[in-house]
């Protein structure tokens, strides 16, 4: 029997964090100033963690809160001070920023100058707590005390999936650094607790609709499909493989993969076109893949027919959850079925043309679509958030893509004898 594998589309909101993480990996250069950066002070010790002192904050008559201002822009803002050469000072100043932790972080949020200091951004109602499952990039770790017992640290997201540590962007007397920190802070410099801007607004996303593609064994090809119908062609593989899809390094565009049966590995293709080798599974597992803990990053999984039950793998290599569902014969699908949190998975059944999907809460929602023949599918089609199921059809080589109210969405050309189909968002844009 011919087997499908499908893919799935992370949520918009993690294509937020997409869009940021992109803005992070490049240092902008920053634009001529009418200031030079400044001598540190002669008083200030070169620390590598924690505050080192502050200067006063921005008088009370002055505007202190900022004009709205996007999670990326944050990031930016940030970013544009590092390995510039700025020293750390309570008195002195660049951009009309103070150039220590609360004025790089009043700059970050782009508030009045010379910014604020650690006591004063939560009173000033410039921001609030929040929770640690609540940070987003652009957010940050306050420890509120004053003068040198009092930091600042800008969150720019998660390292894994465990969530014990973060890319961060921080002003310590040793200068500004771009690093990772252990959640919530490195120990022993006080008290950090999640704190987020008021103005701050997430990106607008379009990542634009899903589409479709088939991987032909043939000649070890995936043919992808454009939305203006155009067809990009990737070759990947060798004998003996099977395809997958998903968006594998949480930053532009969904990428293709194959899941090598003879040596149970992922083989799984970045936009660079390097390779992220990954082991799952064992003889006879079916590949699947997704969103399964609602990161940036999608990752893998496995369906084991013998036993029915999924194998969902987390980013750091560890078994994120072992789900039971499906039967003999089935077909594993995955998607996220509801719109929200992470993606969650499926089956197909062709004896009665029926997808079984698990929701969130455990439960089972039927979809009867197809007909006798046919092959699973799933993508967001429309670009509305809640993925949707459709079939390719082999005897045709048509894709039938079914709308949310069950009506067909779009029939697709596409394919040939022998293919097998495949979905994602291969032009994603922002």
């Amino acid at each position: 029997m011919s087997t499908t594998y499908v893919r799935s589309r992370a949520l918009a909101v993690a294509a937020a964090a997409t869009l940021v993480a992109g803005v992070v990996a490049a240092t902008p250069a920053i634009a001529a100033q009418n200031d030079v950066p400044p001598s540190a002070a002669g008083s200030i010790a070169a620390i590598d963690k924690g505050g080192a002192g502050q200067g006063p904050s921005v008088a009370t008559a002055q505007l202190a809160a900022g004009t709205e201002i996007t999670r990326s822009e944050v990031i930016q803002r940030a970013a544009s001070w590092v390995g510039i050469g700025l020293d750390y000072s309570w008195d002195n100043t660049y951009q009309g920023y103070r150039t220590d932790c609360s004025g790089y972080a009043s700059m970050a949020w782009r508030l009045a100058t010379p910014g604020l200091d650690t006591t004063s951004f939560v009173p000033r109602g410039v921001a609030s707590w929040i929770s640690k499952d609540e940070l987003k990039p652009g957010d940050a770790l306050l420890n509120d005390a004053g003068g040198a017992n009092g930091h600042i640290a800008l969150f720019a997201g998660w390292t894994d999936s465990s969530h014990t540590s973060y890319d961060a962007y921080e002003f310590t007397g040793s200068g500004v650094h771009h690093r990772t920190i252990p959640y919530p802070y490195f120990s022993g410099y006080g008290t950090f607790k999640p704190v987020r801007n008021n103005s701050v607004v997430d990106d607008v996303i379009n990542p634009g609709p899903d589409n479709v593609g088939v991987y032909r064994p043939s000649t070890h090809e995936f043919h992808l499909r454009n939305d203006d119908g155009s067809l990009r062609k990737v070759g990947w593989g060798t004998v003996g493989d099977l395809p997958v899809s998903a968006n594998w390094d949480g930053a532009g565009p969904d990428n293709v993969g194959i899941y090598r049966p003879s040596t149970h590995e992922f083989h799984l293709r970045k936009d660079d076109g390097s390779l992220i080798k990954v082991g799952w599974g064992t003889v006879g597992d079916q590949p699947i893949s997704g969103n399964w803990d609602g990161g940036s990053a999608d990752n893998v999984g496995i369906w084991r027919p013998s036993t029915h039950q999924f194998h969902l793998r987390k980013d750091d290599g560890s078994l994120l959850a072992q789900i039971t569902w499906g039967d003999d014969g089935d077909i594993p699908v995955s998607g996220n079925w509801d719109g929200a949190g992470p993606d969650n998975v499926g089956i197909y059944r062709p004896s009665t043309r029926e997808f079984h999907l698990r929701m969130d809460d455990g439960s089972l929602k039927v979809v009867g679509y197809g007909t006798a023949g046919d092959k699973p599918v799933s993508g967001d089609w429309d670009a509305t958030g809640p993925e949707n199921l459709g079939i390719w059809r082999p005897s045709s080589h048509q894709f039938h893509l079914r709308a949310a109210d069950g009506s067909l969405l779009a029939q697709i050309t596409w394919g040939d004898d022998g293919d097998i189909p495949v979905s994602g968002n291969w032009d994603a844009r922002q």
